[in-house]
């Protein structure tokens, strides 16, 4: 039997009585017999202690490699003779510990809670955040009602924000809920708008990005378009108003939910979101045409000016038509402000 070392190698045809795979990294040969099966079963059923769908996972995260090759696409077929090779992360407790942590509640009764999330706060515990997050919070608050709707590890979560992402959020506190408001984030039967401050002025003034959104090829960590294996995304924006001709105020709308769409689409045109410190690589030309202390402001911006402003739905037990809308934090208001001439 392997050892449950930092570093598991095994063959294919001997591994049923696996333990449990510890953190650190998986090798794998695939012998002849494998060749053409589909990758992600095949790791599930040589590793024996992992789930495909956990597979499927840990290739959309970047975590699988045949050779120094990234492994991108699940359904890819098994090679004999490659190696393959797996990077575990640490596994994060099944069960999140209730914190007692301050939250923004707009609305709540006995089977929903609507929030203002604010920016800095993770949605759900995840390596690298592994408390201090939504999750734990609302554990906190809604004492023993909450734990299991849903699962154990994002519990009453219907939707999410980025952590940078400030704005309306709501959360089920019973299953009937979240199975209602699931199928109707699924089927886009809602009002949802966010605000967006944008390198540039989009033109037209408004209209539609579409474009299927991907692991970045070259990066793992970023979303992109791509040609091969994305998701069909549909942002509808149309702008606000300009500043001096450097940058714009958006209300966004999605026809989709992707992960980090918004972000992606706008950046994909060239008008990146201010303070963006992922798909914000280099100082935007536009930035030029800003006078001082404007342009630094600006510049400095700490995370994505983006904030979700507006939701809008349909209560899941009641069916009374339910909206809620808020202004941006205080610190994309004074972004505002500084370009308006308002400070």
């Amino acid at each position: 039997m392997p050892q449950t070392d930092p570093q598991l190698t095994t063959d294919a045809t001997q591994t049923r009585d696996l333990p449990a795979i510890p953190a650190g990294q998986i090798t794998i040969l695939a012998g002849p017999e494998s060749a053409g099966l589909r990758v992600d079963r095949f790791l599930a059923d040589a590793i024996g202690t992992m789930s495909r769908s956990r597979v499927k996972s840990l290739i959309d995260e970047g975590r699988v490699r045949r050779g120094e090759h990234v492994m991108r696409e699940p359904a890819e077929q098994v090679r004999a003779g490659a190696v393959y090779r797996l990077d575990s992360p640490v596994p994060v407790a099944a069960q999140p510990e209730a914190q007692a942590i301050d939250f923004p509640i707009l609305y709540e009764d006995s089977d929903l809670i609507v929030l203002d999330k604010p920016a800095g706060l993770v949605v759900h515990p995840a390596p690298g955040n592994l408390d201090g997050t939504l999750v734990n919070a609302l554990l906190a608050h809604c004492g023993d009602t909450l734990p299991g709707i849903g699962g154990e590890r994002r519990p009453g979560i219907v939707h999410r924000l980025d952590k940078d992402t400030s704005g309306v959020m709501v959360v089920a506190k019973t299953e009937q809920a979240l199975a209602t408001l699931s199928a109707a984030f699924a089927a886009r039967d809602l009002d949802r708008a966010y605000l967006a401050l944008c390198w540039g002025l989009p033109d037209p003034a408004a209209g539609d990005i579409e474009g299927a959104i991907g692991r970045d090829p070259r990066d793992r960590k970023r979303m992109a378009l791509v040609r091969h294996g994305g998701k069909q995304a549909l942002t509808h924006y149309k702008t606000l108003r300009a500043f001096h001709a450097a940058v714009t105020l958006l209300e966004c709308r999605l026809a989709t939910g992707r992960t980090h769409q918004i972000r992606v689409h706008l950046s994909s045109r060239g008008h990146p979101i201010v303070g963006d410190p992922v798909y914000l690589r280099r100082m935007p030309a536009a930035s030029r045409n800003l006078p001082e202390p404007a342009r630094s402001t600006l510049l400095d911006f700490p995370r994505q000016a983006l904030h979700a402003t507006r939701l809008g739905f349909a209560h899941p037990r009641t069916g009374a038509a339910l909206s809620f809308e808020t202004a941006p934090p205080a610190d994309m208001l004074e972004l505002i402000a500084e370009l308006s001439g308002n400070t």
